[in-house]
């Protein structure tokens, strides 16, 4: 029997934080891919792993090492509170530390039904699969914090959703899977002390600094808060889209988690949602500091018996540190949209030129990604890649001459700017046609394209030039309007 050197530091929580069971085994595991490189980064031997890699990703087999659990938590969906959800179809197999001597999860996802599940089946369709392979490991390349993705596995099973389809198993690594659903969980049954419990293990395992300041669960909440500000500014730096930001998709180490109906934006559209859930656009791309702030709201009402025995007292300084968010937050999305631009320092009207941009953009239906993909060209001095991607220039036109003063208050050279935008400025995104295309042909035992698009995503700075294809946006026809949940 395999072993992965596991050491499951969850797992020698109290019993009540989790429910021990196996994954189900799947009729006929046959591996799809193996992260090879995120196999090393977890101080495994890719080579030697994969002999056992399609029996153990399913769950047909565990790790001699293994202690799998499925983890309790519950969650405000669109708004929604719901005090029981917990991992309906995820099984945790154990914890690793990381070659940099990081503590990381290992998690299979589509694992089969638990306690958990309200009587669904557990598993996982292939599509589904595929995209947060794909999405999550595009996110790790962009330099976004992400759980990562270790490992696909096809079940040789049909799962029933709006049709049948071929079944799948994806080997998640995050962090950790501690949500701010998972205090919610607690507090929802006034169980003050699991609180304390699972505050005391966050911030030993994400935050450790914070064991030091006056009142611990207050440096935590400061903490998430920060790390959430600075990641979903740099969402909105590529066009990301969550579409499902519940309270148990957000998690508390500051990492992207639960790829369902997420996407990136072809043409900027502030107001744009992808999710077929989202009827009422909650999770918009512009909608996503304010929804990120709300689900702090409710993690700080989880804590206020940490931060103070005072109630009023302790509302008081969730309320302060809340009210900072909109700062940081501004504070992080400017410090990524700058280098979009080509500027090195900071100045007071950057966050109006920015503005400028995306609306000039919006007013001419062009596509996000590319358009701060030819700026780079435009800081050159050749603008017209650029404007031929805007239906109408009139609002770029305007807004160029603005620009290209403000590049001349920093005296860098064209073509060093243009090259170090460049490296900021991604050509290359999980966009949602080219996933839907590898999703059908997968579907029909055809994984090469899925084998190529994740080559090309790995490399989303680089010009690819036998690749460039894969940097078109959607003819209209192509055009995805929808994106749909797993379960």
């Amino acid at each position: 029997m395999i072993q992965l050197r596991f050491d499951n530091s969850y797992s020698r929580l109290p019993a009540r934080f989790f429910v021990r069971l196996p994954p189900t085994p799947v009729a006929a595991p046959r591996l799809i891919a193996l992260n090879r490189g995120l196999a090393e980064e977890l101080g495994l031997d890719p080579d030697a792993l994969a002999p056992h890699a399609a029996a153990l990703f399913a769950g047909n087999t565990l790790a001699a090492d293994s202690e799998p659990l499925a983890q309790a938590y519950a969650g405000h969906q669109f708004g929604h509170f719901v005090p029981q959800l917990g991992d309906g179809r995820a099984v945790l197999l154990g914890e690793l530390v990381d070659r940099c001597g990081r503590r990381r999860d290992v998690q299979l996802k589509g694992s089969g039904p638990t306690p958990f599940s309200r009587q669904g089946d557990g598993r996982a369709a292939l599509g589904p699969v595929l995209r947060e392979y794909l999405v999550s490991e595009a996110m790790h390349a962009l330099g976004i914090p992400t759980t990562r993705s270790l490992a696909a596995v096809a079940t040789g099973e049909i799962v029933v959703r709006e049709e049948a389809l071929p079944g799948a198993v994806l080997t998640r690594v995050a962090a950790s899977h501690v949500r701010v659903g998972t205090f919610q969980f607690y507090a929802a049954r006034r169980d003050s002390e699991a609180i304390k419990t699972l505050a005391d293990y966050v911030i030993a395992r994400h935050y450790p600094r914070a064991a030091e300041a006056a009142t611990p669960a207050v440096a935590l909440f400061e903490s998430v808060l920060d790390a959430q500000a600075s990641l979903v500014a740099k969402w909105l730096a590529v066009g990301f889209i969550h579409g499902v930001m519940n309270t148990d998709n957000t998690a508390v180490s500051g990492e992207t988690i639960d790829y369902g109906p997420c996407a990136f934006l072809d043409a900027y559209d502030p107001g744009k949602v992808f999710s077929s859930i989202d009827q009422q656009g909650r999770y918009a791309y512009a909608n996503q500091p304010t929804i990120a702030q709300w689900n702090l709201a409710r993690f700080a009402e989880t804590l206020l018996g940490l931060f103070d025995p005072d109630t009023d007292k302790a509302v008081a300084l969730a309320t302060e540190i809340l009210e900072t968010f909109g700062e940081r937050f501004e504070r992080y999305w400017l410090a990524a949209m700058r280098p979009k631009l080509g500027l090195q320092r900071s100045e007071p009207e950057d966050g109006a030129l920015v503005g400028g941009f995306l609306q000039a953009m919006h007013a001419g239906g062009a596509d996000f990604t590319l358009s701060f993909r030819r700026l780079a060209d435009a800081a050159a001095g050749n603008a017209e890649p650029l404007r031929a991607l805007f239906g109408d220039t009139a609002a770029l036109d305007a807004w160029l001459p603005r620009w290209q003063a403000r590049l001349a208050r920093e005296f860098v050279a064209p073509a060093e700017r243009s090259a170090a935008m460049r490296r900021v400025n991604p050509l290359y995104i999980p966009r949602n046609h080219r996933i839907e295309q590898v999703i059908a042909a997968a579907i029909e035992d055809d994984v090469a394209p899925f084998v190529t698009l994740a080559r090309v995503l790995a490399r989303p700075f680089d010009d690819q030039p036998e690749m460039t294809a894969y940097a078109e946006p959607p003819k209209p026809a192509e055009r995805v309007t929808r994106t749909f949940c797993g379960t």
